[in-house]
């Protein structure tokens, strides 16, 4: 087979694909979009302000990927289930995703509450400016006590929206997603610059508006599905019994766990990479907030992708379709990786105008502008890794994901990390850099372990 017909489809797959992935894009392109909205108003109001949500935000990426882990997990059933027709396999996913969401958001809650200055305290360095750090501590702990009552929905949604996608309906998530944006965005300024005869909140009113979207977003899932149940007549007797056969129980543990416990060590070794950074100052976490936004609005093409991995490769497996989910992985992966470098370049030729748009200063403008080049340069790379993981995922290898994902960040990119960002004088920049860099080594692995097919497996079968 030559390069081009193993790594490009036809007119018939791309439209598949994008049938699959666009809804997500858009998704998660408005969501991002409205999420660096949210960051430039108040970016508006002051650095302090800024900082203190972004360190909270960088906590609850925590909780928000241990959600997450533990829906990919029971998921990656599901969509094995939704491929060779077992809608009742389907329904025992989504019964033990609402026990693992309740289990994850009381957790949640309740070290939130308990170690929550102390967390926010991990990132706050800097001589000399010790009002500044006081403010962004105030800033931060305002934001975080509103933003817990937000975790219950934000469970409920990814609960039914990941079952959903798991069933080939996108669009709807995607609609409840565009809803919960715009509600976001109002409530934002409306509260935040205290319009409309509304009080100013500042950070206050930005946690209240992300709450109030988060419970829109849920309830516009939930009624969709109750109301089409013989479109996902998985939610048929859902809630009549709450009983999961022992051997599915036994096996998602066997499967899903390791991938749960995957997204929660990385979402905290991203958090402690982060605080990394922060050795640095208030400067570079506020130019590493700024960058970090605006290029999760560029990422929506290979996580969409990942998603759509996921999905289609999963349901190929299901299926025993295993020849079809090898040729249709190598030609998502390459679609993946082309598209971000086409992304790639444009966000380096662009990068310093985002960082204009805020208010702070010239320093942590110039500073978040060399942070966005790096990240854009390094795109392809993520975007490799992003389809390697979600194809590793797709045939139930957590064990290799794991080890793949936080294993590598916890024993590789965080100890060199740790020993630049404290026993050297690298600014920021550099030292950045010098992370990201690191993942040339996953991007090896990644390619050995999809070349060799460790993936191809049909796990419900």
């Amino acid at each position: 087979m030559s390069i081009r017909k193993k790594l490009f489809g036809d007119k018939a797959f791309y439209k598949m694909v994008l049938g699959v992935a666009v809804p997500m894009m858009i998704q998660n392109g408005i969501t991002n979009f409205v999420g660096l909205l949210d960051n430039i108003m108040v970016g508006r109001v002051g650095t302090e302000q800024m900082s203190g949500i972004a360190i909270v935000n960088q906590l609850m990426l925590v909780f928000n990927l241990a959600i997450f882990g533990a829906i990919s997990g029971v998921g990656i059933f599901g969509a094995q289930f939704y491929g060779c027709k077992d809608h009742k396999g389907v329904r025992h996913t989504f019964r033990f995703k609402i026990y693992a969401c309740a289990f994850i958001v009381l957790v949640g809650i309740f070290l939130f509450l308990a170690g929550g200055e102390q967390l926010i305290l991990l990132y706050l360095h800097g001589e000399g400016n010790d009002a500044a750090l006081q403010a962004t501590l105030g800033y931060g702990k305002e934001y975080l006590l509103v933003m817990l009552f937000g975790l219950l929905p934000f469970g409920v949604e990814q609960i039914y929206t990941s079952t959903l996608r798991e069933c080939g309906e996108t669009k709807v998530p995607m609609a409840a997603g565009v809803a919960a944006v715009c509600v976001n965005l109002a409530l934002n300024y409306l509260l935040i610059f205290g319009k409309c005869g509304l009080p100013q909140l500042g950070v206050v009113g930005a946690a209240i508006a992300t709450v109030v979207s988060r419970y829109v977003q849920a309830a516009i899932v939930v009624a969709w599905t109750h109301r089409h149940k013989e479109r996902m007549p998985f939610i048929l007797g859902a809630y009549r019994e709450f009983k999961i056969p022992g051997q599915l129980t036994g096996n998602i543990f066997k499967k899903g766990l390791p991938l749960m416990i995957n997204e929660i060590l990385w979402a905290a070794g991203m958090a402690s990479l982060t605080q990394c950074y922060s050795m640095r100052g208030l400067d570079a976490v506020a130019a590493l907030n700024i960058s970090t936004t605006i290029t999760n609005l560029f990422s929506v093409i290979y996580m969409a992708m990942g998603g759509a991995i996921s999905i289609i490769v999963g349901q190929l497996l299901g299926a025993g379709e295993m020849e079809e989910a090898k040729d249709t992985d190598a030609k998502l992966i390459a679609f993946s990786v082309f598209s971000c470098v086409v992304i790639g370049g444009v966000l380096i030729l662009i990068a310093p105008l985002f960082p204009r748009i805020y208010h702070t200063t010239d320093a942590v403008k110039a500073l978040a502008a060399s942070l966005l080049r790096v990240a854009a340069a390094c795109m392809p790379l993520a975007a490799f890794m992003h389809a390697s993981y979600f194809t590793l995922r797709s045939g139930g290898k957590t064990i290799v994901t794991f080890l793949f994902d936080s294993v590598f960040l916890w024993c590789v990119s965080l100890p060199v990390a740790y020993i630049l960002s404290r026993y050297t004088g690298l600014p920021i920049v550099p030292l950045y850099l010098s992370c990201q860099l690191l993942d040339i080594i996953k991007c090896v692995i990644g390619f050995i372990l999809v070349k060799k097919g460790v993936w191809l497996n049909n796990i419900v079968a």
